[in-house]
């Protein structure tokens, strides 16, 4: 199981940052479809918050269609592609898009090395995704 963290100092409110480290492991392999996230109680223990902020989480996940909730078993990741449109998705990223592209423009960091960076990154990304796939098989 992954192990999740917050940041009480960082600004962002708990509960996404519940949901953005759930996405990101589902997105990297280290959940995969099927596999049963954290229960409510012991998680909001584990990280020191309350429980109704991990039920916000879950439910914000739930709501995006990243988990299902199976009745007296837990929630789990749900397999299956994004039951999001691409346009949606696309728009879900933009922000964090503009928001690095901000960044960049305040570092002062050119066009031409943002972009390079940019896929740098998504290449190691697919890269670790790729070995933890491998890592999977038999």
């Amino acid at each position: 199981m992954v192990k999740l963290q917050v940041q009480f100092a960082s600004g962002k409110p708990v509960y996404l940052q519940v949901v953005d480290q759930v996405k990101a492991a589902i997105a990297s392999g280290a959940l995969r479809p099927g596999e049963a996230l954290p229960s409510i109680r012991p998680l909001a223990e584990d990280l020191r918050v309350n429980r109704n902020t991990i039920a916000k989480a879950y439910a914000e996940l739930e709501g995006q269609g990243v988990i299902e909730t199976l009745a007296g078993k837990g929630c789990f990741v749900r397999a299956g592609a994004s039951p999001l449109r691409k346009d949606a998705r696309i728009r879900l990223l933009t922000g964090a898009v503009d928001e690095a592209a901000v960044q960049a423009h305040h570092l002062q960091i050119e066009r031409a090395d943002f972009l390079r960076l940019a896929g740098d990154r998504y290449d190691e990304f697919e890269r670790q995704r790729a070995k933890a796939a491998a890592a999977e098989q038999p």
